[in-house]
């Protein structure tokens, strides 16, 4: 097939996050697959597996591994893994985050230490962990992309302390963007509108924010996982190579409503 009909053609890339088919990682890593690049794919635990593997047998992943990032020695024997097999790597999408749920539910003013710290270690200091690790992999460059929202913005009613954690990860991309620039390697943060997902589903009053976006937003339709795989894959080719520390959205257009 024409190269410009497989932008990813020749590029290997870590998708982080897949938990089932309405996943916006296999959204990614779908479409990624079909632009020709070749995946690591990553699953929770040993419950998360029998869901996610499938799915990655159907994308051809050379590599299926579980990662927890809050299990010590997950991260670097994946990234082991890929070294030892694959010695480069091309892009990374990370799209994972946590935050107990009473904290989620909570007003950011009642969130407890604890529940901070979790939702900052796992939504936040892990894409710092997987851009340190994928470093030295990314010989000729590469193109690191995270998930965030727009309540990290704007305040956004039952988003509660997710939001003040997706700003931290957006500012830690621009951080990224700027240290790994001189190396070739682009980073991002991806901001679709709601989805409705396994994780969003914990997010009090989803279904009102699935029909505010709808009415508000210019295109008056929500966005599915496909719009955000297609969107990460051109920020993975050649085609974005002058772009990074991006916050980019995907939501129709809401988030340039008043």
């Amino acid at each position: 097939m024409n190269m410009a009909l497989k932008p990813l053609a020749g590029k290997k890339g870590l998708i982080v996050g897949i938990a089932n088919e309405h996943s916006i990682a296999y959204g990614c890593a779908r479409s990624m697959h079909l632009a020709g690049a070749e995946l690591a794919v990553t699953y929770l635990n040993e419950k998360a597996e029998p869901y996610v593997r499938p799915l990655a047998e159907a994308l051809s992943a050379g590599i299926v591994e579980p990662l927890n990032v809050e299990t010590p020695g997950q991260t670097e024997a994946l990234f082991e893994r890929i070294g030892e097999e694959w010695g480069q790597l091309d892009f990374v999408v990370h799209s994972i985050a946590f935050c107990p749920m009473q904290d989620l539910h909570g007003r950011v003013t009642d969130c407890s230490l604890d529940g901070f710290l979790r939702a900052m270690r796992v939504s936040c200091f892990s894409f710092i962990e997987l851009a340190r690790h994928a470093e030295p992999l990314m010989k000729e460059g590469g193109t690191l992309l995270t998930m965030s929202y727009y309540g990290a913005d704007k305040v956004v009613e039952n988003y509660n302390i997710m939001g003040p954690v997706k700003a931290a990860l957006e500012s830690t991309t621009r951080y990224l963007a700027h240290e790994l620039g001189p190396k070739g390697i682009r980073v991002h943060a991806v901001s679709p509108g709601p989805l409705k997902t396994r994780a969003a589903s914990g997010i009090a009053h989803f279904d009102a924010l699935i029909d505010e976006a709808k009415q508000r937003a210019p295109q008056h339709k929500l966005v599915d996982i496909e719009d955000v795989g297609h969107t990460c894959t051109f920020l993975a080719s050649d085609y974005a190579r002058a772009q990074t520390g991006q916050t980019v959205y995907i939501d129709g257009g809401f988030n340039i409503m008043a």
